[in-house]
């Protein structure tokens, strides 16, 4: 595996960071107190191409092999101090426009793809439910097929994007007697949030990533047409896996992009702060904090990287991405508590940036599965 990034890769990084300096980080701290969006910078990020950074040309993208994905995904979480914003970006790549450009018709790639490419129109997807979180199978929303259409019934939480969202990719039961699970019966439909019968909640007011909006979803008689049906009937477990996949190494790249200016920003105030007549940093109760920060993002970057390279290659790569998801995660959480320990008092106040990332950093050992899940996951490949 070769880690050297090629030309390009190198100048589209540096241009994704200058980008996220001078569109993205102006108010961020008045945005996470409000629990506010930023629109127009979603908008600017579709300018730049973020938006459409695995979508072949032909339907508006910039069709990026998945490595490269990775390579913007970190600069964006480098650049980008508005976590939540890089967020809802990567929920619509990875868990919108992925799934419908890999098992889409080309009918429906024909109507979504060149539109969320563009930001005219935002999506995400919906799975959890008050009663299935990573039981994801066990899901109680349900759609039945009622001549040429579906009808679907059943409630949605933690559902990113949805106070904006256009159009959710829904995941519903439609199994019939006991035929149920991972090996059948559930299905994805793409809808969209016009649809009679679909119903957004008030926003979630969240710990973390607090500018990425999310609410629950109702769903009460929804009747879409057959065509709606993302891959075949009983498809979902695939979709959803592989969403999990892409979801794993590109958003967890955005992680490490913060963690690696959370590093940055530590060096910096370790080598300013002056306490005892001398810098902080001299003292190894927070130069070895620092260390250790170091040793995370370097063992997390060939990680997730490794995904990467072995999707580009054709691979599957289940094991790879819940081991990077899992370590990652983990990672990021125990070095943002190193980060607020080293700035001190600083650290514990909401309009110092390390506050911030502490709340934001909590929430990605429970997304995209859970830590528990992820070692679950690993034990099964390893035949226990």
């Amino acid at each position: 595996m070769d880690f050297a990034l090629t030309e390009e890769q190198v100048l589209f990084r540096k241009q994704i960071v200058d980008f996220a300096h001078k569109r993205l980080n102006e108010g961020v701290v008045e945005r996470d107190e409000a629990s506010t969006f930023d629109r127009a910078g979603f908008m600017a990020c579709a300018e730049l191409g973020l938006l459409g950074l695995p979508v072949p040309e032909q339907y508006g993208g910039l069709g990026l092999d998945v490595v490269s994905c990775m390579v913007a995904m970190e600069a964006l979480g480098y650049g980008a101090a508005d976590q939540g914003l890089a967020f809802a970006v990567n929920t619509q790549l990875w868990t919108c426009e992925l799934p419908i450009l890999k098992f889409g018709t080309e009918a429906q790639k024909q109507r979504y793809l060149p539109k969320l490419v563009t930001g005219e129109l935002i999506g995400g997807h919906a799975t959890s439910e008050p009663g299935s979180g990573s039981d994801a199978f066990a899901m109680q929303t349900k759609a039945v097929e009622d001549g040429d259409h579906w009808v679907i019934n059943g409630s949605k939480t933690f559902i990113t994007n949805a106070p904006i969202a256009d159009v959710l990719i829904i995941f519903a039961s439609t199994a019939t007697g006991e035929k149920r699970g991972f090996g059948g019966g559930l299905s994805a439909f793409l809808v969209d949030m016009d649809t009679p019968g679909v119903s957004v909640g008030r926003p979630l007011h969240k710990m973390g990533l607090r500018t990425s909006p999310t609410a629950e979803v109702t769903l009460d008689e929804v009747r879409v047409p057959a065509t709606a049906m993302l891959g075949r009937k009983g498809g979902g477990a695939a979709i959803f896996n592989s969403e999990m996949e892409w979801e794993r190494s590109c958003l967890f790249a955005c992680h490490l992009g913060a963690m690696e200016r959370q590093l940055e920003r530590c060096v910096t105030y370790a080598q300013e702060r002056v306490q005892f007549g001398q810098p902080i940093g001299n003292y190894q109760a927070v130069s070895h904090r620092i260390a250790n920060m170091k040793l995370r993002v370097e063992m997390a970057r060939p990680m997730l990287y490794k995904v990467g390279w072995l999707k580009d290659r054709g691979e599957r790569a289940v094991l790879e991405a819940a081991i990077a998801k899992l370590y990652v995660s983990e990672a990021y959480v125990q070095s943002s508590l190193d980060a607020v320990a080293i700035h001190g008092g600083y650290g514990y106040m909401a309009e110092y940036e390390m506050e911030r990332m502490l709340r934001d950093s909590v929430g990605s050992v429970l997304y995209s599965g859970t830590s528990d899940i992820q070692r679950n996951l690993i034990a099964r490949w390893l035949g226990l």
